[in-house]
């Protein structure tokens, strides 16, 4: 049984989840009740419910919640518009960049978007460009005419805790940076989505529902949401979602970027674009729109998150751009982890909850575990088309990369908490040991 428990008293009780069309006009009608009602929300228990009944609702329920937001005012021309005005500047030299960037300080801290370009961008591949977005310009650092040089004189900042770095999907670029610069990239919120089998956080505005996790993104409802999983529950992998996709979602901007799509084309066409100077205008405009809408999301996604959420966003920042990162050192000469916030431990334990309930919700400590793969039976582990990895993952709260043709080689990164990492390392091992 699915019970919605509101602040004032009531209690909603959802009897049926089938056929689809039931469950997903019943969780609508009861998000717009409470949406226009500013009642918290909180799931206590989810009926047990088939993968694939899941995957249609969540398409059908996320088209509704689209329809809501369009109802809501959201007006994206508009959005497109405001983002479009910043001039850009192109920096070959240190002093053309902002003193507040190349002088961090904790009376100035900053918020920037941030991205990289390049050939074949990974420890051993060619850095070009780093775009840097502020709310008022952006900056364009050619890697190439400024050299190496003007990308070490970024380094305080790339490594402040005083300038938090907005990108989407760091992990490559974290990578160039540390292994061709030295600079261990901090202070990074990844716009890409947390994985679906990560937990979300107790309080922000996530519905998860059957383990699929949908964004509500509604701006008058402050909601908390909680998933008890039980044991057997079929599970449906992760998807990832491109920088393109995020934009188009109405929820985070609504915006079109077909020239993406664009340099996309000419890049499988000539892997050397970024390397052509001077920057023509179609390099200047593509770097910078990679950048132009991430404070935008940003700003988005943050104004729906708790301080656990915050937290969790920011420890997962931290692990990504580790990931492949790995060398001899094994991070220890890297900045710590963000600790679990005091204040949010104490709120926890106050919460009237059951010893069920607060367990699963409590926060856990993130780690990142590299495992070694026997050289030549990556494709074993991985299985035919991904199926040894897609039972893992569905077995497990763990999100797992691997390095592929620009490598590490021979290595399976695991992002998670302790517990379901550990689980995700057995079941790998479990499956090295089936090959001999």
């Amino acid at each position: 049984m699915f019970k919605l428990t509101l602040k004032s008293g009531g209690i909603f009780q959802i009897l049926t989840w089938r056929p689809l069309i039931r469950p997903t006009f019943l969780c609508l009608r009861t998000l717009n009740f409470m949406r226009d009602k500013h009642i918290g929300l909180k799931l206590k228990s989810v009926d047990d419910m088939g993968a694939n009944a899941w995957h249609t609702c969540h398409t059908s329920f996320g088209m509704l919640l689209s329809k809501m937001h369009q109802n809501s005012g959201d007006k994206t021309l508009e959005n497109e518009a405001c983002l479009s005005t910043v001039p850009i500047h192109v920096v070959t030299d240190a002093s053309q960049l902002p003193a507040e960037f190349l002088q961090p300080s904790c009376e100035r801290q900053l918020v920037i978007g941030f991205d990289c370009e390049g050939v074949d961008l990974c420890r051993d591949g060619s850095l070009c460009i780093m775009q840097l977005a502020f709310p008022d310009a952006i900056y364009l650092v050619d890697a190439i005419e400024g050299g190496e040089t003007l990308v070490k004189a970024c380094k305080p900042a790339l490594e402040s805790s005083y300038i938090t770095k907005v990108i989407h999907d760091c992990k490559r670029d974290s990578e160039a940076l540390y292994f061709q610069f030295g600079i261990k990239l901090h202070n990074v919120v990844d716009t890409r989505p947390p994985s679906s089998r990560g937990r979300i956080g107790f309080g922000e505005k996530w519905c998860a529902i059957g383990l699929v996790v949908f964004s509500l993104c509604l701006q008058e409802l402050i909601a908390y949401s909680l998933i008890k999983e039980q044991e057997g529950h079929k599970r449906v992998p992760d998807d990832y979602i491109s920088f393109v996709g995020l934009l188009a979602d109405p929820r985070f901007g609504g915006i079109s970027y077909v020239e993406k799509e664009e340099v996309r084309l000419l890049l499988r066409q000539d892997p050397n674009f970024w390397t052509y100077r001077p920057l023509s205008e179609l390099m200047v405009r593509a770097a910078a729109d990679d950048v132009r809408f991430l404070l935008f999301i940003y700003h988005k996604m943050v104004e729906k998150l708790n301080e656990r959420s915050l937290w969790y966003l920011a420890v997962r920042g931290a692990l990504y751009c580790r990931c492949f990162c790995i060398d001899d050192s094994n991070f220890a000469d890297w900045p710590p982890l963000p600790p679990i916030p005091v204040d949010l431990v104490l709120q926890i334990k106050n919460w009237s909850l059951d010893h069920a309930i607060l367990h699963d919700v409590y926060p856990r400590e993130e780690i990142l575990s590299v495992l070694d793969v026997p050289r030549g039976k990556m494709g074993c582990v991985i299985g035919k088309r991904g199926a040894n990895i897609l039972s893992i993952k569905q077995s497990c709260s763990a999100e797992i990369f691997f390095g592929g043709d620009k490598g590490p080689p021979d290595k399976v990164f695991i992002i998670g908490p302790v517990k379901q990492v550990r689980k995700a390392e057995a079941m790998l091992r479990g499956r090295m040991l089936q090959m001999y």
